[in-house]
């Protein structure tokens, strides 16, 4: 990979660009990230200014390698941790080692996947049989009569054939080659980079990385390929340039890069913790969100839905009817809840969830925002004239901790809500 100029900046943070270090096929992809809503580029009187959103990774350019570092909510030695809480994949033992640094969260993927990819070499990779067609000098498999006649019009010194072997040349490998292609031109070390290149060797290639998208978007895991699942995961999350397995769709980022939605990391992760949690106690979430969901209708244009992050049923209070269950709307917030008051358009839009799932008598409902320090919780009671209209529990998840100590914490909080 050629040499590039490093530009380090962190998640809602700025840098200056001197006019000569942006092409203008940059200038186009980076206005194309804009339009994603990943970043912002100004034009300046002294050249640019690149300012990162809720985002955090790698983009390499023609003459820059970008690096956003995460800073508001996950710190940097705990965004692996949390990226494959949020996955659903186990943490690879080399965690142990990882740090976000000067190479930006996308070597620490990259590595994620190595490991992973080097365990399938070690156990041995899958085959399955796969059809051919060759010319050969001795009869192997079947002879293919049509091209024989055809093609040699009866000559036998060579013969057509059709073969069906084992092979490891299968999509379940092929996806992981690619992968590895695409983590090569990431990583601005030298090791990994090696490491990385030792271990494409074992593996064949897609046609081309979209091939290797569809093949992932197709496959279906068995006895026979579940081992593969965490190596997937990571080889979905590095060709689609970031995003959270089916959290994020994928546009294509236009540029060579690994950059993460956190607002999208941070739903993914509530959607986990609050299903976890619930479940030793009864609960459980609701697929879907419950049918149709909120629904508008009358306005110009179509009706428009919208659902909660996770809504969950929990079971009904002790000396109760067990069987009537209480359904709770959870929303995920990825904002700084614990520096400043909730705003009145989320109030709004949980009070409207509470109307519209929880029970009439109990209008509750839950924001679920990152808090990097301890774990915390408070009651925002919303009152009209006629009195009570909603209460909204506002938990702040430490960040910090495991996600494993931070499920545990806010199963305490969500078993009974309307009791805290």
């Amino acid at each position: 990979m050629p040499d590039r100029t490093p530009v380090q900046l962190g998640e809602y943070e700025s840098a200056q660009l001197e006019p000569g270090q942006l092409t203008p096929r940059d200038v186009g992809r980076l206005h194309a990230l804009q339009a994603r809503g990943c970043l912002t580029l100004t034009r300046e009187r002294t050249g640019w200014r690149l300012k990162a959103d809720a985002t955090v990774g790698v983009l390499v350019l023609d003459r820059v390698r970008v690096v956003i570092s995460p800073k508001f909510a996950i710190p940097g030695e705990r965004l692996m941790s949390w990226l494959a809480y949020a996955l659903g994949t186990p943490v690879p033992v080399a965690a142990r080692r990882w740090a976000t640094g000067p190479d930006g969260y996308a070597d620490l993927v990259a590595a994620a996947l190595l490991e992973e990819c080097e365990r399938l070499v070690r156990e041995g990779l899958r085959r399955d049989y796969v059809r051919r067609r060759s010319v050969e000098p001795v009869l192997r498999g079947r002879l293919d009569v049509a091209a024989q006649v055809t093609h040699r019009f009866g000559q036998l010194e060579q013969l057509h054939v059709r073969t069906f072997d084992r092979e490891a040349d299968i999509w379940d490998n092929r996806v992981l080659g690619s992968a590895l292609k695409a983590a090569l031109g990431l990583t601005a070390s030298p090791h990994l980079a090696r490491a990385l290149h030792g271990a494409a060797g074992a593996f064949p290639q897609a046609p081309t990385p979209a091939a290797a998208l569809r093949a992932l978007d197709r496959t279906h895991y068995t006895r026979l390929n579940a081992r593969y699942r965490p190596a997937h995961t990571w080889a979905r999350l590095l060709l689609r340039g970031g995003g959270v397995t089916d959290l994020l769709t994928d546009h294509g980022t236009t540029a060579d890069g690994l950059l993460l939605a956190m607002p999208a990391l941070w739903e993914a992760v509530v959607r986990r913790l609050g299903t976890e949690a619930v479940r030793p106690h009864g609960g459980h979430a609701v697929p879907g969100g419950s049918g149709v969901g909120i629904t508008v209708r009358g306005d110009l244009g179509n009706a428009s839905a919208f659902r909660p992050d996770l809504l969950l049923s929990l079971p009904g209070l002790p000396g109760h009817d067990t069987e009537q269950r209480t359904l709770l709307p959870v929303d995920a917030k990825y904002k700084r809840y614990d520096r400043h008051g909730v705003n009145a358009a989320d109030v709004h839009q949980l009070l409207t969830y509470s109307s519209g799932y929880a029970p009439a008598d109990a209008p509750t409902a839950v924001i679920v925002h990152p808090r990097p320090g301890s774990h915390a919780r408070r009651t925002l009671q919303v009152r009209g004239p006629s009195g009570l209209l909603g209460d909204i529990h506002v938990l702040g998840v430490d960040t910090r901790t495991a996600p494993e100590q931070a499920t545990a914490w806010i199963g305490s909080v969500l078993r009974r809500p309307s009791h805290t």
